[in-house]
């Protein structure tokens, strides 16, 4: 082992998928105003042989053995593209430190993802000079996420990675492009502490749409879209309802409607499902109401689990315009 190799640390926040009016073509990554972590840590050393080490408030969530959890893939993937480029590979430890939840509706798999694929990349790129792309990066984690999900969309990777507001574009060079945010706003996330796997609340979804809900998922999208790049905050909330899953997922999530009700009734510029759910997300441009908010989520919406435990949690977030980054070692 080569002990001046430098080691290095990734953060990969979280990010709402579909934003209602974008089914898996558009996300928003999210941060925490107090500084939270609200995200995946991966780091990378030298080390003998290769291997994963799990840890964090959610790591018991994850398969018991490594060579099961996608990070390992992640690493199996990056050195068969190292090889392809006649790169050297090199033997690493990898260090997950998981503080998002599974099946929480925040992209926690695309955080896990992230940040193993950009933190092998940062640790090659520090110690051997090089490094891939951002579009061959983007490109293996879309491969990752379908791994997982078992269809490609890159709503959750694409944010998660770049920051901000994507919008997935069908062009397989470009894939995404970002999108004006309104930087005003606050995105009150609520996490109540149950699990929604992906692969069900895809299932609940009817493999048809009316014509009419057609038209109106198209409008609803467009608006936004214009909306956005013209910075026309009234108009571009106005339109974020989604019509495609939330009708069919709501039943999912206990206490979705009853929460809706109350936060559009006392004003929020938007309410959703973040991803496929449970996370519940509202919209509003004044921080007082976002902390009140928060507030009434943690009382109404946390679930108390048999155990009577809650492992919820509330965040007051804002567009996180980084994406995934190198933390100081």
């Amino acid at each position: 082992m080569n002990e001046n190799k430098q080691p290095v640390s990734v953060f990969a926040p979280a990010s709402i998928g579909n934003v209602n009016v974008g089914f898996d073509v558009l996300g928003l990554a999210v941060k925490p105003i107090d500084g939270t972590l609200l995200g995946d840590v991966v780091s990378i050393e030298a080390s003998t042989s290769d291997r994963l080490v799990v840890q964090g408030e959610f790591a018991k969530k994850l398969p018991g053995e490594p060579t099961d959890n996608i990070v390992w893939h992640c690493l199996q993937l990056f050195n068969k593209a190292l090889n392809e480029a006649n790169q050297a590979i090199e033997t690493v430890k990898l260090t997950l430190e998981k503080k998002m939840p599974v099946g929480s509706g925040l992209g926690s798999s695309a955080c896990s993802v992230v940040a193993a694929l950009e933190a092998l990349n940062c640790y090659y790129q520090t110690n051997n000079n090089f490094s891939f792309d951002k579009e061959k990066m983007l490109l293996m984690m879309g491969q990752m996420e379908a791994k997982i999900s078992g269809s490609l969309h890159y709503d959750n990777v694409a944010p998660c990675y770049y920051g901000g507001m994507q919008l997935m574009v069908p062009d397989s060079n470009i894939i995404t492009r970002t999108l004006p945010s309104f930087d005003d706003c606050y995105f009150v996330m609520a996490y109540p502490g149950i699990e929604v796997s992906t692969k069900a609340a895809r299932d609940v979804l009817p493999n048809s749409y009316s014509r009419s809900d057609l038209i109106t998922f198209g409008q609803h999208l467009a608006t936004f879209v214009d909306a956005c790049h013209r910075h026309d905050k009234q108009q571009a909330f106005s339109v974020l309802t989604d019509i495609v899953a939330q009708p069919y997922r709501q039943h999912l999530l206990p206490g979705f409607e009853n929460a809706c009700e109350y936060l559009s009734s006392q004003g929020c510029l938007a309410v959703g499902i973040s991803g496929s759910g449970p996370t519940l997300f509202c919209v509003t441009d004044d921080k007082a109401k976002a902390h009140s908010y928060a507030l009434w989520l943690e009382e109404n919406y946390l679930q108390t689990l048999s155990s009577g435990v809650c492992e919820g949690f509330v965040h007051v977030c804002q567009a996180d315009i980084q994406g995934a980054c190198q933390l100081s070692q």
